[in-house]
């Protein structure tokens, strides 16, 4: 799968065609469509299914150094006011602030990161380890570890120190009820 069948496939969804709009207007730093929702879309399109099949949320990244809730706040509900047409479960994260709310929420340690894509990087399978945005010119799409896990249905654990075997066997028992054409990796224990 060249990036240009995977940009082209994920943007038949029509909620991330509405996600790449908003990131146009509100021009938010370092913002990026992340996860499952590219991925799912893709599988989607490959499977023959309808484009939003068992996508659960569609998440936005994005990196400002504010770090307070109530600047996240805004931003959500801005996003939230500019996409309240869609029937869509959107999830928009400041990821300079994830380190300070993740712990309490999971239990484990998230080091602060600098970027959105570094907390791309610390996805829980490699196959969502991905992120598309909009260019002047186009798109960029992040793919740290390329597309093949994408095209060939394949879910295996990403190693990070958020990394857990029992959050991994949920998410992958609830991918493989919905496409299970998927093959999925075990951990290793």
């Amino acid at each position: 799968m060249t990036e240009d069948e995977f940009v082209t496939s994920a943007l038949r969804n029509p909620v991330n065609v509405a996600l790449m709009d908003v990131l146009r207007t509100t021009a938010l730093p370092d913002a990026w469509i992340v996860a499952g929702c590219l991925t799912q879309t893709v599988w989607n399109v490959c499977t023959g299914r309808l484009v939003d099949h068992g996508i659960n949320d569609y998440d936005i990244f994005y990196f400002d150094a504010d770090t307070s809730w109530d600047a996240e706040d805004a931003v959500i509900r801005r996003v939230a006011s500019l996409l309240q047409h869609l029937d869509a479960k959107v999830e928009v994260r400041n990821q300079a602030r994830v380190h300070l709310w993740y712990p309490a929420k999971h239990g484990r340690p998230y080091p602060a990161v600098t970027r959105s894509t570094d907390g791309i990087d610390r996805f829980l399978t490699i196959n969502t380890q991905v992120g598309l945005r909009p260019m002047a010119d186009g798109y960029e799409l992040y793919a740290p570890k390329g597309l093949s896990d994408i095209e060939e249905m394949l879910v295996r654990p990403n190693y990070t120190a958020n990394f857990t075997a029992a959050n991994y066997a949920a998410k992958a028992a609830r991918w493989k009820a919905l496409w299970p054409e998927i093959t999925v990796i075990a951990p290793d224990e």
